[in-house]
């Protein structure tokens, strides 16, 4: 019998890192952060739709809360002279004061530009969805966002899956195109994964997006290449 195991989790600590970063010995603070981490990634899902985001990152130290938005448009975020990241700064310490009160820690909100967008999964899905939701046909969004990535040279292999009521179809089914190798099961294999919701008049389609950028190894002195 198989298990599905999401790509991300199956290489933690081997390819990946966790994208929560902070570490206490208090069961009391420990459910606050939790919360907290939960709150500000639900707020920034909403408040930055549609503007391309990969994943949000966050570090906590006893003094400092870093939030890090890895972003394929980071103009769109950060506004006209700064003005729109500096109101969700403040829209994000509103909200911290009332999940957790009693954290001091100083906020510190950083945009990082994503350089290669076409390898990255969840902006793949992303421009998947903004198809769907222009009533494009399904099968032609896959094949011309799938032929985009595999233009791009780092990518070695791409599969996207559909999964709803597609086309406008009276039963739900599951539609996939697949370029190249996704080898699922290797560790070293460098392989980003995404899954997101397209909201339809129909109901949701579901876009699940691998990505398969090549093998990483580690050379003598311990560092990947």
């Amino acid at each position: 019998m198989t298990h599905t195991v999401h790509p991300y989790s199956h290489r933690l600590g081997i390819l990946r890192d966790w994208k929560s970063r902070w570490f206490t010995a208090d069961p009391k603070k420990y459910r606050q952060y939790v919360r907290a981490d939960a709150t500000i990634r639900e707020f920034l899902a909403k408040r930055l739709k549609g503007n391309y985001v990969s994943h949000i990152e966050i570090e906590r130290s006893q003094k400092d809360l870093r939030i890090s938005v890895h972003t394929a448009r980071p103009g769109m975020v950060i506004g006209r002279s700064g003005e729109n990241a500096i109101k969700i700064k403040s829209e994000l310490a509103n909200l911290l004061k009332k999940v957790s009160p009693l954290d001091t820690a100083q906020l510190h909100f950083d945009i990082i530009e994503i350089r290669s967008p076409e390898s990255n999964a969840a902006v793949v899905a992303a421009m998947v969805i903004e198809g769907l939701e222009k009533r494009f046909p399904f099968r032609r969004v896959m094949k011309q966002t799938m032929d985009k990535v595999m233009a791009n040279r780092d990518v070695q292999g791409v599969k996207i899956s559909l999964s709803g009521m597609l086309g406008g179809a009276s039963m739900s089914r599951t539609e996939s195109l697949k370029k190249g190798r996704i080898p699922l099961q290797t560790f070293r294999a460098d392989i980003d994964y995404a899954h997101q919701e397209a909201r339809l008049p129909l109901g949701q389609i579901g876009v699940k997006v691998w990505i398969y950028k090549g093998d990483v190894f580690k050379d003598e002195t311990g560092a990947q290449s």
